[in-house]
């Protein structure tokens, strides 16, 4: 069935001119349109893509690693000619005048963007519960979320719609929901991936990231994304090699003390346990590493992102972004300029997005700049610093990505303390700007997926990607997954 095959198998097929590369964009179309009524993954079919197809099969396109491949983009990056809104409402109707610069260099390598899926308002939320757009859904279960904010981007694999989706994550947003619903997903080494053409959260954690079904796929799209930008200062121009296969190599992996002593459920550590056990039959050493200063990575994180929050979402006031011809309730124009920007950020931006702003800017007021923000960032050097430690003592550090599988819709919305809290076990690695990624390592009794989680040192990414096929293989022949 072709939805099943991989994007490998897809380019590779197409290039030999065994498959039409407008017949796989409209059975990828197609079944986007059908299976999106069930879960909201997508907001934007792109109807662009059947002409794209069309120049490949007319041979005036006839080279690239993703040719003819369709891709599915969260919307929270720029697509030349088309709406980019980060799912809200203050930048409805925003048609982007270029395109970002990781969506740019698959595109030039055959890739098909065919939609844009759902996402977090402004990427701010664990759950994909706050776009403007409405919930998406977990295709696993559609009474439960599939993570956030790029809980779209995930489900959009999950349900074949694409073999391959881009995510951002800031503290967990490619994680979490890639362990949600039962994908891959990689967040590269911070400033690997250019930001140039992504719409800011948090600018400091930010990164762009693959999604796929295995993680072959995901690390040939992670290649293609990886590139010197001269737009992006903090982009890094480093050598990222293709992975390769090393089914002899003798691993030393470590295991976070603080991560599997938390909260966990019962089958995410049994999980857990089976997956040491095949590392220990493999030959491979497992050794435990101390990273004391995660206790305090929730109220850092929180404190930081939401502080640069404040400070790239100012930009949305109504004048330069944002709603038009905005009213008071009565009917009559908005002529003091304050009211305008009062009106225009209240009824633009959602709950959670306010929050935020009104941390962020707290924490950067006069007086609290040093209490908050400038000793936020201090503990997120000892945190960096912990990791360093770390991996002194071994290759990579595997554990759970989440404590739980996907939760109930609205069960937490109530309660935004319980919601930041999702990111316990992902925000440790963002904050040090540490590649790290999903597989999915398992299910619970009620069949609903979850992830391990790998961290490696800063600019491996590559091995850890071959260390991440290892693992897969392992959890295939195990029957995990």
């Amino acid at each position: 069935m072709l939805i099943e095959k991989s994007a490998i198998e897809i380019a590779k097929e197409i290039k030999e001119r065994k498959l039409s590369a407008l017949e796989v964009c409209e059975t990828f179309y197609n079944h986007c349109k059908e299976e999106n009524q069930k879960t909201n993954a997508l907001i934007r079919l792109d109807e662009r893509a059947l002409e794209k197809a069309k120049l490949i099969d007319e041979g005036k396109v006839t080279s690239g690693e993703l040719l003819g491949v369709p891709i599915v983009v969260k919307d929270n990056f720029c697509i030349k000619g088309r709406e980019t809104s980060a799912c809200s409402k203050i930048l409805e109707g925003f048609v982007s005048p270029y395109t970002a610069h990781c969506i740019e260099r698959l595109e030039k390598q055959g890739a098909i963007v065919i939609a844009q899926s759902n996402m977090d308002e402004f990427a701010m939320g664990s759950s994909n519960e706050t776009s403007a757009y409405g919930p998406c859904k977990n295709p696993i279960d559609l009474t439960r979320v599939p993570g956030g904010s790029s809980g779209g981007s995930a489900a959009a694999v999950a349900q074949k719609m694409a073999p391959i989706s881009v995510g951002s994550d800031t503290g967990g947003s490619i994680r979490q929901p890639a362990s949600f619903c039962g994908v891959t997903g990689i967040k590269p080494t911070y400033g690997a991936v250019s930001r140039y053409g992504m719409i800011a959260f948090a600018s400091s954690l930010d990164q762009a990231g693959p999604l796929a079904r295995n993680v072959n796929d995901a690390a040939l799209a992670l290649k293609i994304m990886i590139g010197k930008d001269v737009r992006d200062s903090t982009n890094i121009d480093f050598d990222f090699k293709s992975h390769k296969e090393t089914k002899n190599k003798k691993y030393k992996v470590g295991i976070i003390k603080e991560f599997f002593e938390s909260d966990l459920q019962p089958e995410i550590k049994n999980g857990l346990d089976n997956m040491l056990k095949m590392f220990k039959d493999k030959g491979w050493e497992v050794v435990e590493v101390e990273i004391p200063h995660t206790r305090f990575a929730i109220p850092v994180y929180y404190l930081i992102a939401a502080s640069e929050a404040s400070s790239n979402l100012s930009r949305y006031d109504g004048i330069r972004y944002g709603l038009r011809d905005i009213n008071i309730d009565d009917g009559r124009s908005v002529n003091e300029l304050k009211e305008f920007y009062k009106l225009t950020r209240s009824r633009g931006l959602g709950n959670e997005v306010k929050r935020r702003i009104l941390l962020g800017t707290f924490a950067l007021s006069a007086g609290y700049y040093d209490e908050f923000y400038i000793k936020a960032c201090r503990v997120r050097r000892l945190i960096f610093d912990d990791f360093q430690k770390a991996f002194q003592k071994c290759d990579h550090i595997v554990g759970p990505v989440t404590t739980h599988t996907a939760f109930k819709i609205n069960e937490k919305n109530d309660d935004p303390i319980k919601m930041y809290n999702n990111d316990i076990l992902t925000v440790p690695a963002s904050l040090s700007g540490l590649p790290c990624m999903s597989l999915p390592m398992g299910k619970d009794d009620l069949g609903l997926p979850f992830g391990a989680q790998i961290i490696s040192p800063q600019f491996e990414d590559s091995k850890m990607i071959e260390f991440a096929s290892q693992v897969e293989q392992l959890f295939v022949e195990g029957g995990q997954i």
